[in-house]
């Protein structure tokens, strides 16, 4: 009688969320689901299970290597570099979430951006075998410097062979992820480490020449030097907090855990070395500290990049720096990271169950063009340089400036507000200035609230109206930062936007939940 009430009530189940699509019918089922779980308990033979609304709570992880090959390209510098060493594999490391209803995709990739049609592709493989919408998924780069070449940013194109290479991949992270799905549970909390976050973009002393690449003055200098005596102020904020979530299977082991901190990269590595940054040695430390070496399914520790377009690991306003060995640096950053993510953990209160929902939008803004007279200044400028190689920064951005005058006029971009219980987590395809980060947790109905950048595509720098008028490199117009000067006043609108319907869908939800 047991076994029968429970698969007819699935059976039920399934039926009913195939035919019932309205929004406001789905979520009454979702509270009947709920009911009639209840009354299942009382039968002869049922146990009790670890459930909510709709079910019970799942998640699964993995991690899937993309390691470029010797020869090929590596990503992170002004001119084309080639692989020559492989310090440490690169991967992308997936988490997947199920609550009964509906599930999401995490996932992050050791490179320094991936554009939005190779991420589309691995979306649409990943889909086809899982059936987790694509709308459901938010796969980022963590922006590394030192992996392989997966979009054009004053380097050649990627090599093709490299890209498909990718596509699999990541799609094979998601769906090893999925097939790992378990029943699990849930939590989340903060830390914070303000020693490793330094803002890079510094105002200087009156007179202190600034003229860049296109014959302009600056008001502020992108990495003036440690010590630098026309060193003013930093140019805007940085952002200590360090979110955790944490996943576990319903015996306390420990499944995976998401961080996020607002840190460029570390790097400090020898020319040509392949290297994951810090962000993989943060994974491996995580593994140390929570002791997941000998586990039967391996322990994912994943280091999502936050909003750190304009901050980076040098404390320029220190009286002097010394040279340490490469990766030496690096290591340091993750085992200081690693350490206040563990202590969060340690006070995480977990959860059996909790719902899901994710808001996905694609909206258009529009690309700063160079004016005839900026377009003629860089075609003169290029027909004097040496090629094929350029070797000087005017140079470069002159190619720069007639490569943008062939973009379309407006591009568009995906944004994505999820919602874990009630964590929420943005996703912006840009590297997104600490200010706009930090407005989002101030702003949004979600304590904590968290961003990650270079999510779903790559769209450049993301200065606020007023970092453009300040100028300095990440407002150079150039493939790297291309987007209209309002273009971060427009996505907090639309993520706002988004989170305030996350918040309206979970009230009816928050009591079961707690």
């Amino acid at each position: 009688m047991a076994m029968w009430a429970k698969s007819g009530i699935n059976y039920l189940k399934q039926q009913m969320i195939v035919l019932l699509s309205a929004t406001s019918v789905y979520r009454l089922f979702r509270i009947s689901a709920a009911a009639i779980g209840i009354c299942l308990l009382t039968l002869p033979g049922i146990a009790p299970a670890q459930s909510g609304m709709g079910g019970i709570f799942r998640a699964g992880a993995s991690t899937s290597n993309i390691t470029p090959a010797i020869g090929t390209s590596v990503n992170g510098n002004f001119r084309d570099d080639s692989v020559k060493n492989i310090h440490d594999e690169t991967h992308v490391r997936c988490i997947v979430l199920d609550d009964g209803n509906t599930q999401l995709v995490i996932a992050v990739a050791d490179l320094c951006m991936v554009s939005r049609t190779t991420l589309d592709k691995a979306k649409r493989r990943a889909s086809a075998v899982t059936l987790i919408p694509a709308a459901n998924m938010l796969i980022s780069a963590t922006h590394t410097h030192s992996g392989g070449t997966a979009c054009s940013v004053f380097q050649s194109d990627p090599d093709p062979d490299y890209l498909r290479f990718l596509e699999d991949r990541i799609a094979d992270a998601v769906i090893i992820a999925y097939n790992n799905l378990a029943p699990a549970r849930i939590g989340w909390g903060v830390g914070s480490e303000p020693g490793q976050v330094f803002n890079r973009r510094w105002k200087m002393k009156a007179g202190t020449p600034l003229i860049n690449p296109f014959g302009n003055t600056d008001k502020v200098k992108m990495n003036p030097g440690i010590g630098n005596p026309n060193l003013l102020e930093p140019a805007g904020p940085t952002d200590p907090v360090i979110s955790v979530v944490s996943i576990q299977s319903l015996d306390g082991t420990p499944v995976a855990l998401l961080a996020n901190y607002s840190l460029h990269y570390v790097g400090g590595v020898n020319n040509g070395d392949v290297s994951a940054d810090y962000y993989g040695m943060f994974a491996g430390r995580m593994n140390q500290l929570l002791n997941t070496d000998t586990q039967q399914k391996p322990f994912i520790a994943i280091m999502s990049n936050g909003t750190s377009g304009d901050v980076n690991n040098i404390n320029f306003g220190a009286a002097s720096s010394s040279q340490v060995p490469p990766y030496q640096q690096m290591q340091k950053v993750a085992n200081i990271v690693a350490a206040e993510a563990y202590k969060v953990v340690q006070q995480i209160r977990y959860r059996n169950w909790v719902s899901l929902s994710v808001k996905q939008k694609q909206i258009e803004l529009m690309v700063r063009k160079p004016d005839k007279a900026e377009l003629a200044r860089a075609k003169t400028i290029l027909s004097k340089a040496n090629k094929p190689v350029l070797t000087s920064v005017e140079a470069l951005y002159a190619r720069e400036t007639v490569l943008i005058n062939d973009y379309p006029n407006q591009v568009s971009l995906i944004l994505q507000a999820m919602r874990i219980g009630d964590l929420a987590i943005t996703a912006i395809p840009c590297e997104v200035f600490a200010e706009t980060g930090l407005e989002i947790k101030t702003e949004s109905p979600f304590k904590p609230t968290f961003t990650i950048s270079l999510a779903n595509g790559y769209n450049g720098y993301l200065p606020t109206p007023a970092q453009h008028q300040l100028g300095g490199y990440e407002t150079w117009r150039a493939r790297s930062s291309y987007l209209e000067t309002d273009a971060s006043m427009k996505i907090t609108q639309s993520l706002f936007e988004m989170l305030g319907l996350l918040n309206k869908e979970i009230q009816p939800v928050n009591a079961l939940e707690k």
